[in-house]
Parts: C-alpha cells; sequence; structure tokens
C-alpha cells in the first residue's frame, strides 16, 4: 500500500527515433498530436529539447542513469549497461517505488534479457531488441521469467494494454513505469515504417518539413507510414491518460514524454540519425502532474541527460551527485535561467564526433582517423559544421571555414572544448576547417543576443 500520499507516480512515455516537428505545438499542420500537444500546453513544454547520443542504446544508457554515454561506457550498440551505474528503477526503488518496464530496452548483449541486466526493474515485460523479436501486427516479448509473450493488436496498442493494465495493478502502491516503444522506428528487416493499416495512406504526400523537402532521402517513400506511426503513438498517449485519469490518479502521476532521438531519413548520411543535425537529434518533450501543470514553454535548451534528475527531484528523490544533467525544476520554478545554455552531444557508429548546439549556432567536429564502433572518442578532432540556426533553422547551409565566420567558430571551439572537458576529462585538439573566403559580412557570436 501507498506509504506516502505524496509520491507522485511517474510513467516515462519514451517513443523512439521521433522527430519534434511531428507535433502540432511545433507546426506540423497534419494534427497528428493533439494528446501531446495538449500536454505542452497544460504542462511544462521542454520546446528546445534534444538527445545527447541520437542512436538507440547509448541514449537510452543517458536516460537510464542521468550521465553521458561515454561515462556508461555504452557509447554505441551493443555495449550493455555495465551494472556500476544505478538506473532511475534502482533510485526509485530505494525510495520505496515498484518499478516496471515494458516494452524496448536495448541495453543488453542477451536476448531473452537476464534479471542482472535488467536495469533493476521489478516488473519485466520487454525485448532487448523489439524490433528483432516482433513486427507490427506481431508483438513478441518476454515476461520476468524470460517466458515469450504473444500480444494481441497492433504493437504500439499491444504495449499500452500492458502498460494500462500495469497502472492499474499498481494503483495503491507508489509506482515507476517505463514505458519504451519501437515506434516510429523504421522495421528493420523491411527498412520501412509499418503504421497500421489504413493510416500510411491518409499522410503520404502531405505537409514534409523543409530540410526534407530540400534534400529529399528516403522520405517520399516513408513519411505517410511515419506520420501513421506517430499519430497511433499519440492515441495511444490519450489512451494512458484516460486510464490514470479514470482511476482517481491524475492529481498524484507525472507522466513524463520524450524520445531518444530523431530521424532525418537518409538526408545527413546513408541512415536515419547518428548526425549532430536536430532532424537527428532534436525531440519533443513534455511533462504533466504535479510539480509540472503550467509551467509553460521552456526557453532553456534541455538534454536528455537533465530528464533524470528532473524526475528525481519532483518525487522529492535525492538526485545523486554523479548525474551529469540539470534538474528543471529550478526553471520551472523561478522562471529563471541560470548556468550555460547548450546541450552537448556525442555521436558514435558511423562516426566520433561532438557537437554543441545553442539557441543561435550548432557547431560540430569529427575525428577522421577514428573507427565511430572501436573508439569512443578521440584526441584529435576537425571542424565539420557550422550552422547560423537564426538564419537557417533546417541546417542547409554549412558555413564552416568561411572567413567570415572564423571568430564565431572560435569561440564555438572553446565552448565545445569545455564541455568535452566538463564531460570526458580531457581537452582534445580541434583542427580549424579549411579557410575558404566569403563575402559575407562578418559576425559575431552575440549579434543577436541569443547565443
Amino acid at each position: 500500500m501507498r506509504t506516502n500520499q505524496q509520491q507522485p507516480n511517474v510513467i516515462v512515455f519514451f517513443t523512439d527515433q521521433q522527430r519534434w516537428d511531428t507535433t502540432g505545438v511545433h507546426g506540423n499542420p497534419l494534427g497528428l498530436t493533439p494528446n501531446f500537444d495538449r500536454m505542452a500546453q497544460e504542462g511544462t513544454h521542454a520546446a528546445y529539447s534534444f538527445t545527447c547520443q541520437p542512436v538507440c542504446g547509448p541514449a537510452r544508457s543517458c536516460l537510464q542513469t542521468g550521465k553521458y554515454a561515454t561515462t556508461t561506457g555504452s557509447y554505441r550498440n551493443g555495449i550493455p549497461l555495465s551494472a556500476g551505474h544505478d538506473t532511475l528503477a534502482d533510485h526509485f526503488s530505494a525510495a520505496g517505488y515498484h518499478t516496471g518496464y515494458i516494452g524496448k530496452w536495448h541495453l543488453a548483449d542477451e536476448e531473452p534479457v537476464p534479471t542482472g541486466k535488467r536495469g533493476g526493474y521489478d516488473y519485466w515485460l520487454a525485448s532487448n531488441l523489439l524490433e528483432f523479436t516482433s513486427d507490427s501486427y506481431d508483438t513478441v516479448m518476454y515476461n520476468g521469467d524470460n517466458e515469450a509473450v504473444k500480444l494481441p493488436g497492433y504493437r504500439v496498442d499491444a504495449l499500452t494494454d500492458a502498460a494500462i493494465r500495469y497502472v492499474d495493478q499498481h494503483r495503491h502502491d507508489p509506482f515507476f513505469l517505463f514505458l519504451s516503444y519501437i515506434e516510429p522506428h523504421h522495421q528493420n528487416h523491411l527498412d520501412n515504417y509499418p503504421a497500421p493499416i489504413g493510416y500510411e495512406g491518409v499522410y503520404t504526400g502531405k505537409w514534409m518539413p523543409p530540410d526534407l523537402a530540400a534534400l529529399g532521402g528516403s522520405a517520399p517513400q516513408h513519411l505517410g507510414g511515419y506520420y501513421g506511426m506517430v499519430k497511433r503513438l499519440d492515441e495511444a498517449l490519450g489512451r494512458l491518460i484516460d486510464a490514470v485519469r479514470s482511476l482517481g490518479l491524475s492529481d498524484n502521476t507525472i507522466i513524463l514524454f520524450t524520445s531518444d532521438h530523431g530521424c532525418h531519413f537518409k538526408t545527413r548520411n546513408l541512415e536515419y540519425k547518428r548526425s549532430c543535425h536536430d532532424s537527428s537529434i532534436r525531440v519533443p518533450t513534455a511533462l504533466i502532474g504535479p510539480g509540472f501543470n503550467g509551467g509553460g514553454r521552456l526557453q532553456r535548451l534541455v538534454s536528455l541527460v537533465d530528464l533524470p534528475p528532473t524526475l528525481l527531484e519532483a518525487a522529492s528523490i535525492p538526485v545523486p551527485s554523479e548525474m551529469e544533467g540539470r534538474s528543471l525544476l529550478p526553471t520551472i520554478r523561478h522562471k529563471e535561467e541560470k548556468g550555460p545554455n547548450d546541450v552537448f552531444v556525442q555521436i558514435s557508429e558511423t562516426q566520433v564526433a561532438r557537437a554543441i548546439r545553442t539557441p543561435r549556432w550548432k557547431y560540430g567536429v569529427t575525428a577522421p582517423d577514428k573507427d565511430g564502433w572501436n573508439d569512443a572518442a578521440s584526441d584529435v578532432y576537425v571542424e565539420e559544421f557550422l550552422y547560423d540556426l537564426e538564419a537557417d533553422p533546417y541546417e542547409l547551409t554549412n558555413l564552416v571555414g568561411l572567413d567570415s565566420y572564423n571568430d564565431v567558430a572560435a569561440k564555438l571551439r572553446d565552448r565545445l572544448l569545455q564541455r568535452i572537458s566538463e564531460v570526458e576529462r580531457t581537452r582534445p585538439t580541434i583542427v580549424p576547417a579549411e579557410g575558404r573566403p566569403s563575402g559575407q559580412r562578418k559576425v559575431s557570436i552575440r549579434e543577436s543576443g541569443t547565443a
């Protein structure tokens, strides 16, 4: 039974590979996300929210621990999360919560996932690689005894049904539920985005974000299915919120909606993510419930590593000093921003790269002599990208190396080196890009007042 009526329940609604601009509050005109949009408007909307690692496993290690992927060691897919790193489940369990995990895990190296590699969750209905154990209308996961369980319905609905059952069964206890969907990630063996029957055609050929319209990639082929998956996810969010309300838990339940990374539809490299562009790193994020209702639209840039300390503080659980993110609650409560307003991104697998994103600028570097699968970091990087997001929000004009932006690049170089030093405890060399003459005016990093 609940020992402290003030202990809020916490649900994480976690999608996979969802761009921020699939949502109405970010300008998508197709009406895909009325439930998320309501969350953002009535709760707290982290309007500028970013992953710190645009690939599935590493991003999950960051969200489970509040630490960067090089700190956890899970810097690429296939490296299991070490037992030496406490997870959200560990912290909530220690505070008297029942903890549950449903869906895609991607932090182990075995299937089914043995008990010791489940991050400390009490209840388990999951697959390490859900995209390989299931299909859109063939949902198979493993229970706590590692028995295969086949669930009926479209996969989004199957996971949502399981989550609603969990909430109903634990409504008298404080609970922490992590609900991890695979949608709108592509189905690997098909390289396709299988929406529910009848959904894809509704959105095929409709509105396309400017970067995809300009660069093409696989968006004309896949965007209809992708949008259909997003629509069904939002319907699932509405069902879950309705279930919480019907059980009388709304006033004491925090719900976080976020995603692990975005999707650039093969416009920036040969697949869908693993780049520093907003299409790869920017995600939709909102929270409702005690401490977050009426929080408004945050202007501060938010990283995935900021969300674990936020949830712990909201539940009155001490935030461990080893967490590397910053809770959002001081900003929400006091309506003021403290500390640097930027996010630091580590990129692996396709390359060893680092980036920093400020309100106005994007600056990215790569290590051409390193292998993104075998190397976690580098001693030497080379400038690769510079974008002025005020003039070019969809990052279509790379300014790196232009003489008129030398001062901007130099300041961002120092800022990125400082972030690398803070997180990775090393200070590499960044080699400036080869210079290019430019007829454009000289720009100051502080010119717009929103560096």
